[in-house]
């Protein structure tokens, strides 16, 4: 496995998908099985469901929250409490598309500013006490998002700059594009347009952007729009793009899992076929190129993870594969954990993965190539959020309450 950063270590959760954009925590002890009474260190009352996953630093969690039918906000929490710290307004104008609302995306933290954006456009910076220090409206700024089902791609935080993509196409005929905005000021660093072929619904993506290592360098990942592209990230210049991803042009083919980044490979889930890994480092068309392997069975909604070595995917009917990450064969699977639907993204640690379903049902696997289901726990609560993990413990969000659960160890 690439070795883990400090902050990974350090036992904070910054991001969707904790501090390497991986969904992997180096922790262990934590806890293998809990219920409603069984546990629990505390529960936080919410006022409804979200996709956004709590993210958390030290003695603070932060959440994107849809208060009502209206109001969004920002709620900074107490980890020890729990007690709600501040809440501060993101905007109005939440919405409910199917099951997902305005508070999707996952705010981002470097430990001295909270970074908060929502479905509506509304993207604000916050120090620790809760005082704003920017804000933006994006669609005001840049047109209204055309996504089918919402926006709710989460920031990607990096160095001190926020990568924030807007694919879209079904409901407008703008283009897509792609900002890199410096954390401190709020302003662009630059801004560039990102057209594809893709009609329909094809263009819209739920992705959230990652970083693929080269040599030295990083190069920022897109997926979506029946395309994956890798761009400079000092000026944002597409540098290669891979396509293959919607063979029979399907116009209904939009992109809700995110690209996974090992080393100098990302892994790309479409709408379950094909999931293709490329070589980044390219330039220009890469498909013949750079393109590692191409699977017939990936997922649709989770992200899948991996250890480096083996990746496990789970679709959105709680299907599990084990994967090799170098040839893309299947190791095992497909299995079948506990039926239901699965919108949440797996996380690994502990030797363990753990998936949630949205009847709050935690299926516990062991990270290994052999199925092997290690723990059911029951939350009877509807459930969008992925765990996050941190100093021990595991932070679960579901309509009616954010869960703590396990004890604290700290570092």
């Amino acid at each position: 496995m690439a070795a883990l950063s400090t902050m990974a270590t350090a036992g904070n959760w910054p991001q969707w998908r904790g501090a390497e954009r991986t969904g992997v925590s180096a922790e262990s002890g934590l806890p293998l099985k809990w219920s409603e009474t069984e546990n629990i260190t505390w529960a936080l009352p919410l006022p409804t469901w979200s996709g956004a996953t709590p993210i958390v630093w030290g003695e603070l969690i932060f959440l994107n929250v849809a208060e009502n039918e209206n109001d969004l906000a920002l709620w900074c929490v107490d980890r020890n409490g729990p007690k709600v710290l501040w809440k501060k307004p993101l905007g109005g104008g939440n919405q409910k598309y199917r099951k997902q609302n305005m508070s999707s995306p996952s705010p981002v933290t470097d430990g001295k500013t909270v970074w908060a954006l929502t479905g509506t456009g509304m993207l604000k910076a916050f120090n620790f006490d809760g005082m704003e220090l920017w804000s933006r409206d994006i669609q005001k700024e840049y047109g209204r998002f055309g996504l089918n089902h919402g926006y709710a791609s989460s920031p990607l935080l990096h160095d001190g700059s926020l990568y924030v993509q807007v694919l879209h196409g079904m409901k407008t005929d703008d283009p897509s594009y792609v900002m890199r905005i410096d954390g401190k000021t709020g302003k662009n660093v630059w801004r560039i347009e990102r057209p594809t072929p893709a009609i329909s619904e094809s263009p819209d993506s739920y992705t959230t952007p990652t970083l693929v290592k080269v040599g030295g360098a990083l190069e920022l990942v897109i997926t979506g729009g029946d395309v994956i592209t890798g761009h400079d990230l000092s000026n944002g210049k597409e540098l290669w793009r891979g396509t293959g991803f919607n063979p029979e042009n399907n116009p209904f083919f939009r992109i809700v899992a995110s690209p996974v980044a090992v080393g100098d490979m990302v892994v790309a889930p479409t709408r379950v076929r094909p999931m293709m890994a490329f070589r980044g480092g390219g330039r220009g068309d890469v498909t013949r190129t750079h393109k590692l392997w191409t699977h017939n069975f990936g997922p649709d909604v989770p992200t899948p993870v991996t250890d480096g070595k083996l990746m496990w995917t789970v679709d959105d009917r709680g299907i599990y594969r084990c994967i090799d990450l170098k040839t893309g064969k299947d190791i095992w699977g497909p299995e079948r954990i506990r039926n239901g639907t699965y919108s949440t993204s797996p996380v690994l640690a502990d030797g363990r993965i753990y998936v949630t379903s949205e009847d709050g049902v935690t299926t516990v696997i062991r990270a290994s190539d052999k199925f092997e289901v290690l723990a059911e726990n029951t939350i009877d609560d509807y459930t969008l959020s992925s765990i996050a993990v941190s100093d021990g413990q595991l932070f679960l969000r579901t309509a009616k309450k954010l869960y703590c659960i396990g004890k604290r160890k700290k570092n």
